[in-house]
């Protein structure tokens, strides 16, 4: 069969990686493929570079646009990055009748209707498996492996880099600010952190996944962001003698109300799978009517690890390359005629459990107005613990709720710092119990 001509946008690291993944596993593929897979172009500034990594025969340019344009390039494989230059580029491939595999979570989380849209138009497909959490085919997955179900709820830590810096703060009781360091010198955090320490990169996947898992169109603007910058050291270990762990979850939910898309540290008990990821690893947990449980687990980045989902979407494309729309799977797992608008949950109406941390005047009766306000409010304690007293006037106090919905926990939390006993501001951590059904 003639051979599939790819064209790749940068060679970064995961560019460099999905050429090597190309040349080294060249035979396999062909073998899984019945065709051979071409590096036919790539675009890159640093031209010597190009012509060092690629193929002899690769054309190198610095063009990208020459790229997507080639009459002979079949697949274009964009890991630019961003939403400006990189959506301009996947737009104008689709218009030229290209097929695109992409690594880009952040341009498919804001801008995937219109792409997909127009891949539809075109009779194109837009593959993004290295979009979500790197080597693990959790796309695959959700639109594919667990098509049978009704997905329930998914549950994800989707970035390596605040999995690695909340694990070291719970081992080694470290800082935030100094774990930070450490991982910015271990090249696992850039020197703006932002982008992953306050939830967008975790955010950007999670909106991917629920739209899969539920058939809307992906929606980044109703996904809720809490990030791990503010969080103590102290809460870490506490969580831990209460037999839990914090970790920074992607969480989206669909019940009777509505559907929850979510990034926030969570306490999840320490007896679940998903507690014991640590590192720069990452996990997703399905729960889904007819199969249950199901959790994925492994490399979330990585030259290798995303390179090889970017060409396992190759192998895809080039499969049903003659193929038409109607005999492919969707882009968004549905029909793109019942792809459709449901209601997204604000914050304030979801239900969780929570965790308290409370400094008040270490006096008779300020624990009974602290309980009083929280019942008033419909809040039920699930446990009550003194953990000590600072500067021998303060008590330092924390509560385990059962599940309430925000708004309650909310107005409690408001009540109780408006006491005259209560020193500072209430640390408030949500808790998931990962129990069957309910996530």
């Amino acid at each position: 069969m003639k051979p599939v001509n790819i064209g790749i946008l940068g060679l970064g690291t995961v560019g460099k990686g999905a050429v090597d993944v190309l040349q080294n596993n060249a035979a396999e593929i062909s073998r899984r493929l019945g065709r051979d897979v071409n590096v036919f172009m790539v675009s890159t500034r640093n031209a010597e570079k190009g012509c060092r990594i690629c193929p002899p025969q690769t054309l190198i340019t610095e063009d990208p646009f020459e790229v997507v344009q080639h009459p002979e390039v079949d697949i274009v494989v964009e890991l630019f990055g961003g939403t400006d230059i990189a959506k301009k580029l996947v737009l104008t491939a689709i218009e030229h009748g290209k097929h695109v595999v992409t690594a880009n979570k952040k341009l498919l989380a804001e801008y995937g209707n219109e792409i997909f849209a127009l891949a539809e138009q075109k009779n194109v497909m837009v593959q993004f498996e290295a979009a979500v959490a790197g080597g693990i085919p959790i796309i695959k997955a959700l639109r594919e492996g667990l098509a049978a179900n009704n997905i329930q709820s998914i549950a994800g830590i989707i970035n390596g880099t605040s999995n690695f810096i909340l694990t070291e703060m719970r081992e080694k009781g470290s800082a935030f600010a100094d774990v930070l360091k450490q991982a910015q010198a271990l090249g696992y955090a850039e020197a703006d952190p932002t982008f992953d320490i306050e939830g967008h990169d975790a955010g950007h996947k999670i909106t991917i996944m629920s739209a899969l898992a539920f058939g809307t169109p992906v929606n980044f603007d109703a996904c809720y962001l809490e990030g791990i910058s503010k969080l103590d050291s102290r809460d870490i270990k506490y969580a831990e003698e209460l037999g839990y762990r914090i970790k920074l979850l992607g969480i989206t939910r669909k019940s009777a109300k509505g559907i929850e898309l979510r990034v926030h540290p969570t306490l999840i008990p320490e007896s679940r799978l998903i507690a014991n990821v640590n590192g720069v690893m990452n996990a997703v947990r399905v729960d889904a009517d007819m199969v249950g449980e199901t959790l994925y687990y492994g490399a979330g980045a990585g030259a290798l690890p995303t390179a090889s989902a970017v060409v396992a979407d190759i192998i895809d494309i080039s499969r049903l390359i003659t193929a038409d729309t109607g005999n492919r799977v969707p882009h968004l797992a549905f029909q793109p005629s019942q792809v459709k608008p449901q209601n997204m949950l604000p914050m304030d109406e979801i239900s969780s459990s929570y965790y308290l941390r409370v400094e008040a005047d270490d006096k008779p009766g300020v624990l009974g107005q602290i309980a009083n306000l929280l019942a008033k409010e419909g809040v039920s304690i699930e446990a009550l613990i003194q953990k000590g007293v600072i500067d021998k006037t303060i008590a330092e106090i924390v509560i385990l709720t059962h599940s309430t919905v925000e708004k309650h926990i909310k107005a409690a939390i408001a009540a109780i710092e408006a006491l005259e006993s209560v020193a500072r501001p209430v640390v408030m951590i949500r808790m998931e119990s990962m129990h069957g059904r309910n996530g």
